[in-house]
C-alpha cells in the first residue's frame, strides 16, 4: 500500500513540475508586446498594407486571335469540334448505373415492374429499422 501511494505521489509531483517548467519558459503577454513595439521602432516590421505583392499572372496569350480562329476553322472542317450543346460526357442516358445498364434501361425496367405489380406500393412496405 505504501508503495502504491509513493508511486502516485511521484507521478503527481512530476506532472506539477512539468507544468511549472512549461509556464516559466513561455514569455508573458507584456513581454511579447514590448518586443513588438521595439521591432516597430527599429523598423524591422512592415506596416500593414505596405508589403510587396506577388506579381499578377500573365494574361497575355501566346497566340494571336487570328491564329486561334484559323485553328478553329480547321478543326471544324475536319469534324473535330463537337456540335453546340452536345456534351456526350454529361448525357444522363449514356451514364451506366449500378449493374452496368444505362439510365434509360433502368427506368424502362422499373416502369415494367410497376405495371406487372412486382413493386410494393408506397406506404405498404416494411417498417424502417429502429435505431
Amino acid at each position: 500500500m505504501k508503495n502504491a501511494l509513493t508511486v502516485v505521489a511521484a507521478v503527481v509531483a512530476a506532472m506539477f513540475a512539468q507544468a511549472a517548467f512549461a509556464q516559466a519558459s513561455a514569455p508573458t503577454r507584456a513581454e511579447v508586446k514590448a518586443e513588438t513595439k521595439a521591432a516597430v521602432k527599429e523598423g524591422k516590421t512592415t506596416p500593414a498594407g505596405e508589403g510587396t505583392m506577388a506579381p499578377a499572372p500573365g494574361t497575355k496569350s501566346e497566340t494571336t486571335r487570328a491564329e486561334r480562329k484559323a485553328k478553329t476553322v480547321e478543326a471544324r472542317k475536319e469534324g473535330a469540334l463537337a456540335k453546340a450543346g452536345d456534351n456526350p460526357e454529361a448525357s444522363k442516358a449514356e451514364k451506366p448505373v449500378k449493374g452496368g445498364k444505362s439510365r434509360a434501361d433502368a427506368k424502362a425496367e422499373a416502369k415494367a415492374a410497376v405495371k406487372e405489380g412486382k413493386t410494393t406500393p408506397a406506404g405498404e412496405g416494411q417498417d424502417a429499422p429502429k435505431k
